[in-house]
C-alpha cells in the first residue's frame, strides 16, 4: 500500500517512470542514485512498485513489532550483523549475496552513497555483491530536472574500475533533489 501511495504522489507531481533496460533480468541489485534528501523515498518506492519485488535491508531491529507493520510490506528484508562477528558469514556483502539463493527474483535497492550528504568515494559493496552473487547491476535513479525515475542501464559485473567508470558516466546526467550533495566518485571519472 506505501509503494502505491507513494506511486500516485510520483503521478501528481507531475513524475513519470521509465525503464530504458532491453533486457529484464528477474534477479539484480539495483543502485538507487542520487540519494540527497528525504524525498528520494518517493521515487525510490515509485520504482519499487512498478518492479513489482525490490527489496532493501536493514537491520533486524527495525523488523520488531510495531515497525515491522511499515517496513516489511515496502520490501525490508532483516540483516543480522551479529553473525558477522560470529564467523558465520565473513562479511555483509557474503550476507547480502547469500539472499539471491534466499529470494527467487530478488532486486535489492542500495544506495551506495551512503548517505544524503555530499560523498566523495561511493561504498563498493553493491558491486561487491553483484560479483558475488552473479547477477547483474542495474542503475536505478531519479532525476529531478526532467522529473524521471526508473531503471537506467545493466552492467554485468567484469572489473570493479571499468564498471564504475560505466556507473559514474552514467550518473553525470542525472540531477538530484539536492545538487550540491550529489557527488560523483572522483576516482572514476
Amino acid at each position: 500500500m506505501v509503494k502505491f501511495i507513494c506511486y500516485m504522489i510520483f503521478l501528481i507531481k507531475g513524475w513519470r517512470y521509465q525503464n530504458l533496460l532491453r533486457e529484464e533480468p528477474k534477479s539484480f541489485v539495483m543502485v538507487g542514485a542520487p540519494h540527497t534528501s528525504n524525498w528520494d523515498f518517493v521515487p525510490a518506492m515509485s520504482v519499487a512498485f512498478k518492479t513489482g519485488h525490490a527489496k532493501f535491508v536493514i537491520k533486524n531491529e527495525w523488523l520488531k513489532f510495531p515497525l515491522n507493520l511499515f517496513f516489511k510490506p515496502i520490501g525490508a528484508i532483516g540483516i543480522d550483523r551479529s553473525k558477522i562477528k560470529k564467523g558465520v558469514v565473513s562479511s555483509s556483502t557474503d550476507m547480502m549475496a547469500e539472499l539471491f539463493s534466499d529470494y527467487k527474483d530478488l532486486i535489492l535497492m542500495i544506495a551506495p552513497e551512503g548517505t544524503r550528504s555530499a560523498a566523495a568515494e561511493w561504498k563498493s559493496g553493491f558491486w561487491h555483491i553483484a560479483h558475488k552473487a552473479q547477477v547483474p547491476i542495474v542503475l536505478g535513479f531519479a532525476d529531478y530536472k526532467r522529473k524521471v525515475a526508473g531503471l537506467g542501464m545493466i552492467i554485468h559485473p567484469t572489473t570493479f574500475e571499468e564498471d564504475m567508470r560505466k556507473i559514474m558516466s552514467f550518473y553525470k546526467t542525472v540531477t538530484a533533489s539536492d545538487p550540491t550533495k550529489f557527488k560523483l566518485d572522483q576516482r572514476f571519472l
